[in-house]
């Protein structure tokens, strides 16, 4: 995905909330550009087209929802986050149901939006960052990329050209960090639909409380705090795509609804008797073994074979040894790039080492691996020192063991079970979250943006955590934080 900075666009007539927004996002690590206007906005967003537009609804002139009729037609996947106050709402749903991100009403929570305009940005860069099938070089290192030469990615290259075009319904299997978003979002490009909306939802990071109303929407009054009307992202990505990730994981509950639109293209809000007809193609995901699940009853059967229409699978890693140098120089060169630092290359040592080892992580875990090692080397060629210290553990071929630090955490974990208190889980995420956080900053130096890109988290998310746990960080930074 694109490392750049985020580029976002404030419109709003009101000037004191300019620039608090300009503020405030600044001090998130995103870019600012302000408009007063909805006639403003549309030329801004002509003359340079941001990652997000957060707009107001009433402004003099044209309104919030023309002037994102006009932003919509000159680029279609732009993200727009509208702002309205309560007595707006009916406008603001309108706007979300004519492909609008989402809304927000005035007065808003700061966390809220933060976390919103994050999530926003995540969803249009999804939608404009290319990703490169097949492709080598320097085309693939511009974009995101699905790399391999063996036969298991040629099979997969040509699944992709056939269904891509289509609207049939597509299933991807494969184990975690294989890389099935990065499938779903070339199957999406290279649909007739990639002009239109493309949202991921994922089932198993929305609670299951919410992730019904999450995808259908809601109407007043259908649960306690339900004060008003809410488009799901079903009815939002209208004559678009849908990609749900981990759909093995979807409750019996919702894997209805998701039948039901399959069948019929159509949804009812939560608490609401309308049906709406909907036009979205549905793209899905699983890690899970789906014919174990049918006969365990944890998955409808007749779900399972509507997804299964085409069916891709994304072979593990270890399954494809022969494509890890290609993948392992992708990596080099890509965020080498991004660091803005020569791309080193790689040891014929280092490269045998990697090349042997099973990475139960797949693609991801590699990938990790090639940059975490990428920020503390000095220039040479990666080695296998680099290499296995940025494992995090012994690899395979790397010299004798040591001793297996899980071991010692598995046994402070059960003594902690042992102690029956309340919010045990809660304290022990918080509890390691800070470690590793404070362990990341302690070998930056305290640069936080290398921190957050060794454990592979935006800015932003690391600066709210470093304010959640109360860290302090020391003066004594290595090199320009910014």
């Amino acid at each position: 995905m694109d490392s750049r900075t985020a580029q976002i666009l404030i419109v709003d007539d009101d000037h004191q909330l300019r620039q608090s927004f300009e503020r405030l996002l600044a001090a998130e690590g995103y870019a600012v550009r302000t408009a007063s206007s909805g006639e403003a906005g549309i030329l801004a967003v002509r003359e340079a087209v941001p990652d997000l537009v957060v707009m107001d609804v009433r402004m003099p002139g044209i309104s919030g929802l023309e002037a994102y009729a006009a932003m919509r037609e000159f680029e279609p996947r732009l993200p727009v986050i509208i702002m309205t106050a309560f007595g707006t709402t009916d406008i603001a749903i309108e706007a979300t149901k004519m492909g609008a991100y989402d809304y927000i009403l005035k007065p808003f929570d700061i966390p809220e939006i933060l976390k919103l305009i994050e999530k926003a940005v995540a969803a249009g860069r999804s939608m404009r960052s290319r990703v490169a099938v097949g492709e080598e070089g320097e085309a693939a290192v511009a974009a995101d990329a699905i790399i391999g030469r063996s036969q298991a990615m040629q099979d997969l290259y040509k699944a992709i050209g056939r269904a891509a075009p289509t609207d049939a319904t597509v299933l991807i299997r494969g184990e975690s960090g294989t890389g099935k978003e990065l499938v779903a979002r070339a199957v999406y490009q290279h649909s007739l639909r990639a002009d239109k909306p493309f949202l991921v939802i994922n089932c198993v990071a929305i609670p299951e409380t919410l992730l019904e109303s999450e995808l259908f929407g809601y109407e007043k009054g259908a649960f306690t705090g339900a004060t008003g009307r809410k488009v799901g992202k079903i009815e939002q990505a209208n004559r678009g795509t849908v990609f749900l990730d981990e759909i093995g994981d979807m409750p019996l509950s919702i894997q209805a609804k998701i039948l039901r639109l399959l069948q019929e293209q159509n949804v009812e809000r939560l608490g609401g008797r309308q049906v709406i007809p909907v036009d979205v193609r549905i793209i899905a995901a699983t890690n899970r073994d789906l014919e174990a699940a049918v006969r365990a009853g944890q998955f409808r059967e007749d779900l399972y074979y509507r997804l299964k229409v085409v069916t891709m699978a994304m072979p593990p890693l270890r399954e494809r040894p022969g494509d890890i140098p290609l993948l392992v120089r992708y990596f080099l060169a890509r965020y080498s790039r991004e660091m803005g630092q020569p791309d080193p290359g790689v040891s014929d040592e280092a490269m045998a080492l990697l090349t042997t080892q099973p990475w139960p992580g797949n693609v991801r875990e590699l990938g990790n691996t090639v940059k975490k090692a990428l920020i503390f080397n000095l220039g040479a060629p990666l080695g296998p020192d680099e290499v296995q210290k940025a494992s995090g553990e012994p690899l395979r071929g790397g010299g004798p063991a040591e001793a297996d630090p899980g071991d010692s955490l598995a046994r402070y974990v059960r003594r902690e079970l042992a102690s029956g208190r309340e919010s045990l889980f809660e304290d022990l995420m918080d509890r390691f979250g800070l470690l590793v956080i404070r362990e990341a900053l302690e070998a930056t130096g305290g640069n936080r943006s290398q921190a957050a890109r060794l454990l592979g988290l935006s800015r932003p998310t690391l600066l709210a955590k470093i304010e959640k746990y109360g860290l302090r960080i020391e003066s004594r930074v290595r090199q320009s934080d910014s």
